[in-house]
């Protein structure tokens, strides 16, 4: 089962922290990547693509950029997947609804760090200090048979600068 998982492109600061928007570089940083995905991506998996994000308007914004680039017809917002999110709990949601069954489309999960950090860290690494530092924008590409601690595969970790379009 293929799972990407992006931090929100970079965002204005201010408060209040859900409302903050993505900023000119943002909004670029994640143009790049969705072409990124679109030439890295099995053609045929890309409309299959299911988008979750958190609520934040920053992730929603990214979430929708992806999804129009890709031409994903929906994004489902997960109040799970907020900044301070427990862990335990979005891997949970995982093996509950990623793969379950003969269902083999892509995800990704749109969120923010620390939890992007302490989610990717946990399924490839297992333990609570486990973490992969990301910058905004940033995907994971992860494999694995079932979500839980230490049972993921690091296929690549791409950023808007390492970011080859082909």
């Amino acid at each position: 089962m293929k799972l990407y998982i992006m931090r929100h492109g970079e965002a204005v600061s201010g408060t209040p922290d859900v409302s903050r928007a993505l900023d000119v570089t943002g909004q670029q940083e994640v143009a790049r990547m969705s072409e990124w995905l679109i030439s890295a991506m099995d053609r045929e998996m890309q409309p299959r693509l299911r988008i979750v994000a958190s609520p934040y308007d920053r992730a929603q914004q990214t979430a929708r950029i992806v999804a129009s680039q890709l031409q994903v017809d929906d994004v489902m917002a997960l109040p799970l997947i907020t900044p301070d999110a427990p862990v335990e709990s979005v891997i949970e949601w995982l093996s509950e609804n990623v793969g379950v069954g003969a269902d083999d489309a892509p995800w990704m999960l749109v969120s923010h760090m620390p939890l992007v950090a302490e989610l990717t860290g946990r399924l490839v690494n297992g333990g609570p200090q486990a973490r992969l530092p990301m910058g905004t924008a940033d995907i994971v590409e992860l494999d694995a048979e079932v979500w839980a601690d230490g049972c993921a595969t690091l296929v690549r970790h791409v950023t808007p600068d390492s970011a080859t379009i082909s």
